[in-house]
């Protein structure tokens, strides 16, 4: 049961979804001179929400040293932070104002039962 599709609408009343683009990490390509560039699938057009992150949120990535503003967004679906195991970057998200965001890590992940995940992201340099 997605519990986060029951309660998102009461949520928009106060928070409104974001309407945003999400590109999946696929890895990355390496040059002839080795330098790496990162590769994400074509992107996905979806509704998010942010929001604050929570104190036990911030206890998670404080060890991890993230730099810079950081939000948790919540979506469904199935997606990733960065994952070094499979050569993954983090997940790429495009918000309507066209600020970027990388999700750094899973906070929240119901994507097995419920089809939708919590996750912490970091603006980029874009905007």
């Amino acid at each position: 049961m997605n519990l986060h599709n029951i309660v998102a609408p009461c949520v928009a009343v106060v928070n409104p979804w974001i309407t945003a683009t999400l590109q999946a990490s696929t890895g990355y390509t390496t040059n002839a001179d080795g330098s790496r560039v990162p590769a994400y699938a074509a992107p996905v057009p979806m509704l998010v929400q942010m929001q604050a992150l929570q104190y036990n949120d911030i206890q998670q990535i404080s060890s991890l040293n993230i730099q810079g503003v950081r939000q948790a967004m919540y979506l469904n679906g199935d997606w990733a932070g960065i994952v070094r195991a499979n050569n993954q970057g983090g997940d790429i998200i495009t918000l309507s104002t066209g600020e970027v965001w990388i999700v750094a890590m899973v906070l929240e992940r119901w994507a097995d039962t419920a089809g939708w995940v919590k996750v912490c992201c970091t603006k980029q340099d874009n905007k």
